[in-house]
C-alpha cells in the first residue's frame, strides 16, 4: 500500500505567496553533493555516509533459493480436463520410478539425497536432480553428466563416468620381471606378479608386444629395420643385443603368464604371502588390489567402455588413437632401444588428432 501524499507543482489553487523582507542573493555556484561549500562559515564536520546496514546485507547474501521450474508441454496439457486424468496417473509412475532410480544413485555413489517428494510433481524431481547433480560434481572425481532416461514405460537415471587418458603411454615393461625371477628370495613376489600380468593378459586384453597383431609389434620391427639399415652407426651392436633380448626374453615370459594356473591360484598365493621387507610389501599391495579388481569384473576388459570417436561421421580411422596403441606390454621402460620406441611412437602419435576416451555408465 502507499501512503504517501502526492503534492503536484501548479494545482494548488489556494496557495499563498509569502512576502520575503529582503531580496535573497544571486546564487554565486552549484555545489555537488559531497562538496564542500566555498567560504561557507559553520559546522566543520563533512557530511555523514550514507550506506546500507550491515547485518541485513550480509543476512540476505546468506539466504538460498530454490530453483525456478519452467513449464514445460506436458503441464500445459494438463489444463485439458480431458487429458488431466491420463496424464497425472503417467506422472505417478514416473515419480515413482524416478525415486526408485534415485535411491539406487545413491546408494552406488555413498550420497545423500535431499527431501524432496513433499514440494509436489514435477518440482520435486526437478530438485532432487539439481541436488543430486551438484553432489556428484563435488565428489566425483571423474563424473561426467547425468540423464534422466524414459524408455518403454521405465524411467531411470544414467550416470556417465569420463576418465581422461591425456597423452600418457600406459606401458608395462616385462623383461624386469623376468630378471627377479632369477632371484630366488623373490619366488613369492614372481608369483604375485605372473598372477597380475596373467590377469592383464587373459581377462583385461592388455595387448602383448610379441603378438603380430599388437601395436608395439609393428613399432618393434620399424625400429629393427632403421638400425639395421644403418651402417655408420656406432650404437647398432648394443641396439641389436636390446632387440635379441626383447624378442627371447618376451617369448619366454608370455608362456609363464598364459598359464591359466597363475589366476586359479591368484587368492592362495596372497593367503600364503610373507613380507620380507618394503619391496615384498609393495607387490603384495599391488596384487591385492589387481586381485579385488578381478573379483569385482572377473570379464571386464579395457575396451568395454571405451566410446569410440571412430563410430561417427565427424573423425576418420585415422586420426584417432585407439587403447591398443597406449595401453600394452613392452619389453623394457630404459635403454637405447626403450627411447627410439619412445621417440617413435610420440612422433606416430602426434599426428593423430583424439585419443579414445574411457566411459562407464551406471
Amino acid at each position: 500500500m502507499k501512503y504517501a501524499t502526492k503534492n503536484y507543482i501548479g494545482k494548488n489553487k489556494n496557495s499563498q505567496k509569502t512576502k520575503a523582507k529582503t531580496t535573497a542573493p544571486t546564487v554565486g555556484r552549484i555545489c555537488r553533493l559531497d562538496e564542500t561549500g566555498q567560504k561557507c562559515f559553520g559546522d566543520s564536520e563533512r557530511q555523514t555516509k550514507i550506506s546500507s546496514y550491515k547485518p541485513t546485507a550480509n543476512g540476505f547474501l546468506k539466504c538460498t533459493f530454490l530453483p525456478k521450474l519452467k513449464e514445460n508441454d506436458v503441464q500445459k496439457l494438463m489444463t485439458n480436463g480431458q487429458n488431466f486424468t491420463l496424464i497425472q496417473r503417467k506422472n505417478a509412475i514416473m515419480e515413482n520410478d524416478f525415486y526408485i532410480s534415485l535411491s539406487q544413485l545413491t546408494e552406488h555413489y555413498r550420497l545423500n539425497s535431499m527431501t524432496s517428494r513433499h514440494f509436489g510433481y514435477p518440482y520435486n524431481m526437478a530438485l532432487a536432480l539439481d541436488d543430486i547433480q551438484r553432489q556428484l560434481k563435488n565428489k566425483v572425481r571423474d563424473w561426467e553428466e547425468i540423464r534422466l532416461i524414459e524408455e518403454k514405460g521405465k524411467t531411470y537415471f544414467v550416470s556417465e563416468e569420463r576418465y581422461n587418458t591425456g597423452a600418457i603411454l600406459y606401458y608395462i615393461p616385462i623383461v624386469p620381471l623376468y630378471r627377479l625371477s632369477k632371484n630366488s628370495k623373490r619366488k613369492q613376489a614372481i608369483q604375485l606378479l605372473q598372477s597380475v600380468c596373467s590377469y592383464l593378459y587373459h581377462i583385461v586384453k592388455v595387448p602383448y608386444y610379441r603378438k603380430q597383431d599388437s601395436y608395439l609389434f609393428w613399432i618393434y620391427e620399424m625400429v629393427e629395420e632403421w638400425i639395421t639399415s644403418d651402417d655408420e652407426n656406432d650404437e647398432t651392436p648394443i641396439y641389436l643385443a636390446e632387440i635379441k633380448q626383447a624378442e627371447q626374453i618376451g617369448d619366454f615370459m608370455e608362456q609363464k603368464i598364459y598359464n591359466q594356473n597363475n589366476l586359479t591360484l591368484f587368492k592362495d598365493h596372497l593367503k600364503n604371502f610373507k613380507a620380507k621387507d618394503l619391496f615384498d610389501n609393495d607387490c603384495f599391495m599391488l596384487a591385492r588390489k589387481i586381485f579385488s579388481l578381478y573379483q569385482q569384473y572377473p570379464n571386464a576388459t579395457i575396451y568395454q567402455n571405451q566410446q569410440s570417436c571412430m563410430d561417427t561421421e565427424e573423425y576418420e580411422n585415422d586420426t584417432v588413437v585407439s587403447m591398443d596403441k597406449y595401453v600394452s606390454f613392452c619389453a623394457e621402460a630404459r635403454g637405447l632401444l626403450f627411447q627410439t620406441l619412445f621417440e617413435t611412437v610420440n612422433s606416430e602419435l602426434s599426428e593423430y588428432h583424439y585419443f579414445l576416451i574411457l566411459y562407464l555408465y551406471h
